[in-house]
């Protein structure tokens, strides 16, 4: 076998969306590989503050009771950072997962300056243009076994199962694709929202009679400033008569 990377963290993450800046982490799973062994591994549900929309309850199965007690992923962030070392992660689109880790980390005053592996991107340059390029169907294509899929653990489990089976397809010549490469995410610390801000969003929600699944207290000053701007948007201002 040709000296290809095969010490890494295959990392996924489960989220309540695909905007790191407004959507949250709910789940995190690491899976440590030295020398293509795996030698730990690590999992967490993460509590969002806000309620899950049905499309995420059906993709992943997780349910707004099993994280209830969860924490926040301010408690757990370090965990992982420290989990990964200094080694490359490795995930399928491996950027997604990496934003949101970043900036969770980045709030906690943590430095997470990582180099990746992309599955994904292996994944197109050794199947056919015609095949689906999902983590599910790279490792039907590729026969590797998987566990639940949309789960934190089992994807990263795939994804890691799926890599080794890439490996197996590197021809002389081809290696630098699998070297790990610089992941690029800037992002500054977020601020909490002031206490003015949160005061006005309350009266807002209170003077429309409307709800929303995010608890405001854990609200970034942009969260907040974003959820404000939309409802003043689409239901107008505060009146007095």
């Amino acid at each position: 076998m040709m000296n290809l990377p095969n010490s890494y963290v295959a990392i996924d993450i489960e989220t309540t969306g695909l905007e790191p800046k407004s959507d949250k982490i709910i789940e995190i799973a690491g899976v440590l590989v030295e020398n293509g062994t795996i030698t730990a591994e690590k999992s967490t549900l993460v509590n969002p503050r806000q309620k899950l929309n049905e499309y995420v309850r059906e993709l992943t199965g997780i349910q707004d009771a099993m994280l209830r007690e969860a924490p926040g992923i301010e408690a757990v962030i370090g965990e992982y950072v420290d989990f990964c070392q200094n080694l490359p992660l490795l995930g399928h689109n491996i950027m997604f997962d990496y934003r949101f880790l970043k900036r969770a980390a980045v709030n906690q005053g943590l430095t997470f300056e990582k180099e990746g592996i992309d599955t994904l991107a292996l994944s197109r340059k050794y199947m056919p243009a015609e095949q689906q390029k999902n983590l599910s169907s790279a490792c039907a294509y590729f026969h590797v076994e998987t566990e639940t899929a949309h789960r934190a653990s089992g994807d990263a489990y795939a994804a890691h199962g799926l890599y080794q089976a890439l490996r197996q397809c590197c021809k002389t010549g081809e290696e630098q694709s699998f070297f790990p490469r610089q992941l690029v995410y800037k992002i500054k610390k977020e601020q909490l929202a002031s206490k003015r801000q949160k005061e006005l969003l309350h009266e807002l929600l209170k003077y429309h009679k409307i709800e929303i699944t995010a608890q405001i207290d854990y609200l970034s000053r942009n969260e907040v400033s974003r959820i404000t701007d939309k409802i003043i948007s689409q239901y107008g201002r505060i009146t007095t008569r």
